[in-house]
């Protein structure tokens, strides 16, 4: 029975590796779905959850959370924000926020290189850094549903104030946990 032997058995550090990713990509679901009421629109968690497990997990894990996340959204589950009931699948991914969301995929690795061993501050720099990703990516690709007139005032205005507010959330409590875990050690 080979497949019983330890010598041939995958490592540890790779299960756990695997299962902090898939918990990654199903916080990144829940973060998604939880709505806030906020003004000018409601706020998800989305953004607090991506930017907080890129600058903990680091761009590798951070940015295969995100992949996961994105695949298994491709693949027809309903882990995006409004979905069902705007779409899922490919169709939901090429549709008006598939830019942001290719924009939070690439953001995963800036956050999560520029945050290595920073402090409060760093992580929150890094996170904005990011956060210009998200927007460059997600303002380019909505020029093909939105105006060049209207695009800022659709894409961009009603969601900065959540989204700092939200930055500075992840990044202060990635900076508490990392203290936390000091003092442990």
């Amino acid at each position: 029975m080979a497949f019983l032997d330890p010598s041939r058995t995958r490592p540890a550090s790779l299960w756990r590796g695997i299962a902090v990713v898939l918990g990654g990509a199903l916080l990144i679901t829940i973060g998604g779905k939880v709505q806030i009421p906020f003004w000018p629109v409601p706020m998800t968690l989305h953004t607090l959850a991506v930017f907080f497990l890129a600058a903990a997990l680091g761009p590798r894990l951070g940015f295969a959370a995100m992949a996961t996340y994105l695949a298994v959204g491709a693949l027809g589950l309903p882990v995006f924000s409004n979905a069902p009931e705007r779409g899922i699948g490919l169709a939901y991914l090429v549709g008006p926020t598939g830019g942001y969301l290719a924009g939070y995929l690439l953001s995963t690795l800036v956050i999560g290189w520029l945050s290595r061993n920073r402090g409060w501050i760093g992580q929150a720099l890094a996170m904005l850094a990011g956060l210009a990703v998200v927007y460059a990516v997600g303002l380019l690709w909505l020029t093909a549903f939105v105006p060049l007139p209207g695009l800022i005032a659709a894409g961009f205005t009603p969601f900065i104030l959540g989204d700092l507010l939200k930055v500075a959330l992840a990044s202060g409590l990635n900076a508490a946990i990392t203290r936390l875990k000091e003092r442990r050690q």
